[in-house]
């Protein structure tokens, strides 16, 4: 849910093209036209090739926040109550009840030009994802945060496959429907951005009360008991 909404977010919807564009080689004009096979099969090779350079980049990410998070085992109470203010914080954001500047800017590519073959989108993905965090600070601090608390590296890579693939399906969506009709998703999608937006912040607040209170053990349970039913 946390890679949707990120996928949602105002600073990626409207740019949603130019990402596709760049990344595929493929122009929104050419995509209208009946592509020929080899070419709609580049387009999506490029797309899944994008899609594993910025998972990569977050599933590594999330590595690192489960050895930190252990590593610093025994401060794991002023982890909890630190990385809850701060996602009240960007939560309040989501919200337009605070402003915080730093993270109020444009996202582009960090290239100037695309790389060539397919190497080349795995490097855009992974430029993507770090040059797009500042828009999707928000979600990432409370899915690190969350990774922070978990017992093995397995578990905080895990965590971030399923952050990345919320985030991935949607891209690999639009990019089968490029053309005037994901010009017109992105048209109707953009209406409920600000919704999207508020219910999110709403949530990371709620999410962050919880971690300084210190219910994140009750909070864990629950995810338990509600994606147990799918285990079995």
């Amino acid at each position: 849910m946390a890679g949707l909404a990120s996928f949602l977010s105002p600073c990626t919807i409207p740019l949603l093209p130019s990402y596709l564009s760049f990344v595929t080689g493929v122009s929104l004009k050419e995509a209208d036209q009946k592509l020929p096979a080899g070419r709609r099969i580049s387009l999506i090779l490029n797309s899944l090739l994008f899609i594993l350079g910025f998972s990569l980049v977050f599933v590594v990410g999330g590595a690192a926040a489960t050895s930190v998070g252990g590593a610093l085992r025994s401060y794991q109470m002023w982890i909890e109550r630190i990385g809850g203010v701060i996602i009240i914080a960007l939560g309040l954001h989501l919200t337009g009840l605070l402003k915080l500047r730093t993270i109020q800017q444009d996202t582009r590519f960090q290239l100037q030009d695309r790389p060539v073959g397919y190497l080349g989108a795995v490097v855009i993905g992974a430029a993507f994802a770090a040059g797009w965090t500042p828009c999707a600070g928000p979600f990432l601090v409370a899915v690190f945060t969350m990774a922070a608390q978990l017992e093995t590296v397995w578990q905080g890579m895990t965590l971030l496959a399923a952050y990345s693939a919320g985030l991935a399906i949607p891209f690999l969506a639009a990019a089968l429907l490029m053309g005037e009709a994901l010009l017109r998703v992105i048209q109707r999608a953009s209406r409920h951005v600000q919704t999207v937006s508020i219910v999110a912040g709403v949530l990371l607040v709620l999410f962050g009360v919880l971690l300084v209170w210190g219910r994140m053990g009750w909070f864990f349970g629950l995810m338990q008991g509600l994606t147990s039913p799918i285990g079995h």
